[in-house]
This record gives C-alpha cells, sequence and structure tokens, in this order.
C-alpha cells in the first residue's frame, strides 16, 4: 500500500520534486497531483499496483514524468524479482513492464522508457543478476537527470520565441509539475522568471481534469508568475483581445508528419490560433515524438471514465443518470496548424517530415 504525508503548505510547490526514488525506501515517491492545489500530499509507493494506479489515475501525469515514474517502477519491480539465471530474470522484467506499460496507452513516454530500462538489461544479459539490477538503477536516474536537461534546452529554444512582457496561453499542465524540473510547455517561463522576465499568462482550466486550473496556475503563481485562469471556452475571447502573443502547448505524442497529440481541448485552441494569427507551438522531448506513426490519425486515443465528466469536482451528479459521456483523453493538432514544435536539439519547422528528421540526425550526432 501507499503511503502519505501531507507536506508543509508553506513550503513552495516549486522546492519539491514532482518524482524521486527513495532507494531507502525502495519506494517510488510523487506528489499527488489529484490532490493539488488544495492539499500537498507526498506518496512512497512500493507496489506495482500501486504503481499502475499512480499512473492510471494521474497522481503522476505528464508525458515526461511518466516516463521517469516508468523507469524507477520497473527498477523497483526487478529488485523484487527472485531469479539466479538470465531465463528466469528476464520474463518475469517483461512481465512487469508490459503490466506498467497497460496503465497509459497514448503517452509515448512510458513504453519509451520502459523499452528502454528493458534493452539495457538485454545488453548485460551474460552479467550478474544482481549487477544488472544496478545497471536498471542507474538508467531510471539517468532517464531522469536527462530529463532536467532536456527541458531546460526545451526552456532555451522556447525563450527565443517571446520577449519579456510577452502574454501566453497555455492548455492543460506541462510545467515542472508534468516533468523532473522546468517543464516542457511552461519551462520557457520558468527559466525566463529565473533571469527575471515577467510573462502574463493565460491556463485554460482543461476540463474535465483541471490541470490548468489546479496545476498550471499553482505552479506559475508559486513561481511569481502573473497568471489568469480562463474557461477553456473563453480562449476565443481572450486572443480577440489581442493579450496573447503565442500558445504553448505540451503533448503526449507527435507523429512523424508533426501532428501533435496532446490533452483533449488542443486542436480547438490550435484552431483559434490560426484563425486570430497567434503562432502556436508544442513544446516537447525527442523521446515525445514517435517516428514510426505517419501520423495523428494513427495514434490511439486513451477513453476515460464518464464519472470525471459527470461527478468529478462536484458535491452532487451534474448531469443526468444515465446519459451517455464521450470522454477522449486527447486530441490531435494538425501539423498545417502548428508554427514550430520546440525540442532539446532545436525548433522543428514545417515541413515537419524533414524537419523533425534533422532534430533526430542532431541528437544521433550528440549522442555519438
Amino acid at each position: 500500500m501507499e503511503e502519505m504525508i501531507v507536506a508543509e503548505q508553506e513550503k513552495n510547490i516549486m522546492q519539491y520534486e514532482t518524482v524521486a526514488l527513495d532507494e531507502q525506501e525502495n519506494a517510488l515517491v510523487i506528489i499527488d497531483q489529484t490532490k493539488l492545489p488544495g492539499e500537498v500530499s507526498i506518496l512512497h509507493l512500493k507496489e506495482q499496483k500501486d504503481i499502475w494506479q499512480a499512473i492510471y489515475l494521474l497522481q503522476v501525469r505528464g508525458a515526461p514524468a511518466i516516463g521517469v515514474a516508468a523507469a524507477f517502477g520497473l527498477y523497483l519491480a526487478a529488485r523484487e524479482i527472485q531469479a539466479d539465471t538470465w531465463e528466469s530474470f528476464y520474463p518475469v522484467l517483461q512481465k512487469a513492464r508490459d503490466y506498467l506499460n497497460s496503465s497509459r496507452p497514448t503517452a509515448v513516454n512510458l513504453s519509451w522508457a520502459l523499452n528502454r530500462m528493458v534493452k539495457v538489461a538485454e545488453a548485460n544479459q551474460e552479467k550478474s543478476i544482481a549487477a544488472i539490477k544496478d545497471l536498471l538503477r542507474k538508467e531510471a536516474l539517468a532517464i531522469k537527470a536527462e530529463d532536467v536537461w532536456m527541458c531546460r534546452q526545451i526552456g532555451e529554444y522556447g525563450l527565443t520565441l517571446i520577449q519579456d512582457g510577452a502574454g501566453i496561453l497555455t492548455h492543460c499542465n506541462a510545467g515542472q509539475l508534468a516533468t523532473s524540473k522546468y517543464g516542457t510547455a511552461l519551462a520557457p517561463i520558468h527559466l525566463g522568471r529565473e533571469r527575471g522576465m515577467n510573462f502574463r499568462v493565460f491556463c485554460d482550466e482543461t476540463r474535465p481534469l483541471l490541470q490548468g486550473a489546479r496545476l498550471s496556475a499553482f505552479e506559475l503563481m508559486a513561481d511569481g508568475v502573473d497568471t489568469t485562469v480562463i474557461c477553456d471556452n473563453m480562449a476565443s475571447q481572450v486572443m480577440k483581445n489581442g493579450w496573447v502573443d503565442a500558445v504553448f502547448v505540451g503533448c503526449d505524442r507527435v507523429a512523424a508528419n508533426g501532428d501533435a497529440c496532446n490533452k483533449i481541448g488542443t486542436s480547438g485552441v490550435a484552431i483559434l490560433a490560426k484563425y486570430y494569427g497567434i503562432p502556436f507551438y508544442v513544446l516537447g522531448p525527442t523521446s515525445t515524438i514517435d517516428m514510426n506513426i505517419e501520423k495523428g490519425a494513427d495514434i490511439v486515443i486513451e477513453q476515460r471514465p464518464s464519472e470525471e465528466v459527470t461527478e468529478m469536482w462536484y458535491q452532487q451528479r451534474m448531469a443526468p443518470s444515465g446519459v451517455k459521456v464521450y470522454n477522449p483523453a486527447f486530441d490531435v493538432v494538425d501539423h498545417e496548424l502548428i508554427a514550430g514544435i520546440v525540442t532539446e536539439y532545436g525548433i522543428a519547422r514545417a515541413p515537419f517530415t524533414q524537419s523533425l528528421q534533422e532534430i533526430f540526425r542532431k541528437k544521433a550526432q550528440n549522442n555519438q
């Protein structure tokens, strides 16, 4: 079972680690994001079923943070495997990988991190099981360290797209609470704040889970950012008022042609931005770009429980009992609506089929 610590409320949320490994307790440590902003609860998860549930229930969320959590989770699973040989160890590791991977099918970082961990084991199968487990620990910690580096680089490139005092609209939460540090879509804002810059940010509340109202607004205010929460259906009016200079959003998966899958409602924001002549940028690490998927239509969209729409956040049910509910977790932004895809290796622009390949060439050269 999970252990919970209610943190001191006076501590700034930006001072907490979103995802961490407690090696003394052999636990995955996360902020329970379903309790924010009213309560800062720190969960210590030791059982695989609790880690699976934390990912599924969005207690840990955001593509990069999910990847880091999964890597730590698989390492913890490996620690528990009682095996002396590779032949007995490997099938159990694969089973643990597949189990964690079933928690969120859309976010590519989940499968990316889990497969990366398994490949480390496969590449070292001639070593002792104890040595393989230690290598898995090091790989999980490396995935987290790389996440921090990637987010900072995304922030650096994103800062080139805006000026001090700019108005920015964002959807969902792709900030520090979705990553190990800085975030993706909010990384330029947090990095800019470190350098004394000021921005005006409009956070779509992001129904039905309210990640914008609960999470983005919470961390932005903690960082001293001029923050305004708007209902999702107010974005058009805010843009029409001339208050938005750019739209920054994260992504859960990007196809090879530049179509970007993100939290439900993102495609509508992109359409509005196109109409008003506002540049729409997708910010995310290369691990979120799936070059094996040709176009956004090929991405499997997760369907979430109807109760998230009809009951969550309400004292009483707000829709008629028995009514049908359509609750997709994500939608896909057509690449033609995207001004640029900001990665840790630069900004890809149309035609994305070419520019994304160039981004991966830069990545390959950097890793040589």
